[in-house]
């Protein structure tokens, strides 16, 4: 196993001056979080987070207003330093790093992309790209080098001499990916980048965001509360309340099998048609139970497979790319799960 970009190790944020209080009360006493405030004036931000996130992985982060999300990506780059526990960024503990260091390792390491644009009106875009190099001490002529190829990967080559103000708000937002981009960091951290977008645009920047990050293989951590888009970018999903971590998982694994009714209340209203495929719900048989069975590949969407088995009025051969038969998808079991029921059936 590759190491992984970001790991956390039992990782809390807590604020006020009992924190040390606060945290036994919780690990021995079961306190809630609420409790915890009345009792000792401690706010839990993040509570024994543990986690690794791989290279090149889309790791989602969603819960509730208050549910410890952002302090927990502001303790990935360093911004809100772990009351207890580690955070390791490829290896290296931001827990043993002193402040210089650690800013270093920001610059260098890591881009963030937040909801609020956060670009200067005074500088023309080609500039605000070029702003965090400019801060390392890079040449003129290199940073406006890399600027220029960052603007270019974000479709927006024709516009560094452009005002911020000239913008729309969807292109601002390309501006901010851009200019964390153009530092080659390893790690995204992205807050809530699309919400303040309209849907339109929000998913062209989603489409977009996806083709950048296959290309590209960043690792990124991305903060969303909207389901669907966690459900659309995310390799996994971890999802929050209270500071802590309640259930981590693919997308499809979210959707069939939430930990609690919490998660179970989030996934609600996702459309499984569009979330779930073929694989996740087949049976895994020989190539000798599928003859005459139409054949469709294991990431087809359930939606899609529904409409085939309808049409062929049969059960479908999920085969992987080569061909091989892995198993089969049952018409019963694709309804079930568009239903939102989980498991399968037994026929």
């Amino acid at each position: 196993m590759s190491s992984p970009a970001i790991e956390f190790r039992g990782v809390w944020k807590v604020f006020g001056s009992r924190a040390a209080e606060a945290i036994a009360a919780i690990r021995t006493g079961g306190m809630g979080k609420q409790e915890v405030q009345r009792t000792y004036g401690c706010i839990i931000g993040v509570a024994d987070a543990s986690f690794r996130v791989e290279p090149g992985e889309i790791f989602c982060i969603m819960g509730l207003s208050g549910s410890g999300k952002s302090t927990l990506v502001r303790q990935i780059n360093g911004l809100v330093p772990a009351t207890a526990g580690e955070v390791f960024i490829d290896g290296a503990s931001l827990t043993r790093l002193g402040p210089a260091k650690v800013r270093e390792l920001r610059a260098r390491k890591i881009g963030m992309v937040f909801q609020s644009f956060g670009l200067l009106p005074h500088r023309n875009v080609l500039d605000n790209v070029a702003f965090g190099l400019e801060l390392r001490g890079m040449p003129r002529a290199e940073r406006a080098a890399r600027a220029t190829e960052a603007l270019a990967a974000m479709q927006l080559q024709d516009w560094g001499e452009a005002r911020i103000e000239q913008l729309s708000g969807g292109m601002q937002q390309r501006v901010g990916i851009a200019r964390a981009l153009a530092g080659d960091p390893d790690v995204l951290l992205m807050d809530e980048p699309f919400s303040a977008l309209d849907p339109l645009i929000r998913r062209h920047l989603q489409d977009q965001f996806l083709e950048l990050s296959r290309r590209l293989r960043k690792t990124t951590v991305f903060i969303t509360h909207d389901l669907d888009e966690a459900m659309r970018l995310g390799s996994r999903i971890a999802i929050m309340r209270d500071g802590s971590i309640v259930q981590i998982g693919t997308p499809q694994e979210i959707v069939l099998y939430p930990a609690d009714e919490h998660v179970a209340d989030f996934v609600r209203g996702v459309s499984t048609q569009d979330t779930l495929r073929c694989c996740d719900v087949m049976t895994p048989v020989g190539d000798a139970g599928t003859q005459g069975l139409p054949r469709v590949p294991a990431e087809l969407r359930l939606g899609d497979a529904a409409r085939i088995a309808g049409e062929a009025a049969a059960d479908l051969a999920v085969v992987d790319p080569s061909g091989q038969v892995l198993g089969i998808a049952r018409i019963l079991d694709i309804l079930i799960a568009m239903a939102g029921r989980r498991g399968r059936s037994d026929a």
